[in-house]
């Protein structure tokens, strides 16, 4: 979800495929998009006057250059972030006052409040049915999230963090995400790459106990 006035428009679908997939090419959005090259172009060049996203050029042997399309910090700043100066002080000044322990402390029990959240509209599903709906409910609020099952377990992916300003600045974030996560599936979470490490997103491994 991108806020006004590119909610829903064809250069919005295209900056959702960029944070979605990272690195793309003209091709990648036709298909996604399931429009022609000329009218991807379009988009592509606005975004680009705007701002929103840079060109990169990649050469891959004997061939011809292909050109790669990829986020700003612009454009990933219209994603929604939840958080902002004021949380971002506060919980500075708790790990300047308290410590490291308390930040923790205070986290976990965040986490513990997002998790019960949305535990009423998740009564009587299994584990990956949980993970399914998080999905579900965390992109009706731009948080961009999808889940893969694979044969040792579930993939969740957040393509966008919500936090990420916060997370720079103390990681114990990321431990929120994790516990949030977990509480929400019933099952055990880890967090197996991470935005701040240089990933295109973050992933969360959950175990298919159920």
């Amino acid at each position: 979800m991108i806020p006004s006035p590119l909610t829903g428009s064809p250069a919005g679908q295209v900056l959702s495929i960029l944070q979605r997939q990272g690195a793309v090419t003209i091709k990648d959005l036709e298909t996604g998009l399931g429009v022609t090259a000329t009218a991807v172009r379009q988009q592509i060049t606005g975004l680009l006057a705007d701002g929103y996203i840079a060109q990169q050029t990649e050469r891959m042997g004997r061939g011809r250059p292909k050109h790669v399309y990829t986020l700003t910090p612009r454009g990933r700043s219209l994603f929604p972030h939840h958080y902002d100066e004021f949380t971002n002080s506060l919980l500075r000044e708790i790990l300047l006052s308290e410590g490291p322990a308390k930040v923790q402390e205070l986290l976990g029990r965040m986490g513990q409040r997002m998790a019960a959240q949305y535990e009423r509209q998740l009564v009587g599903l299994s584990s990956g049915e949980r993970a399914a709906k998080l999905t579900e409910l965390l992109n009706a609020k731009g948080i961009l999230a999808e889940v893969t099952f694979e044969s040792d377990g579930i993939v969740f992916h957040e393509y966008n963090c919500p936090y990420y300003e916060l997370a720079r600045e103390n990681r114990a974030i990321c431990d929120m995400e994790e516990d949030m996560i977990a509480q929400v599936v019933q099952q055990n979470v880890e967090l197996v790459a991470c935005s701040l490490d240089g990933h295109h997103g973050c992933r969360f491994k959950i175990e298919n106990n159920a």
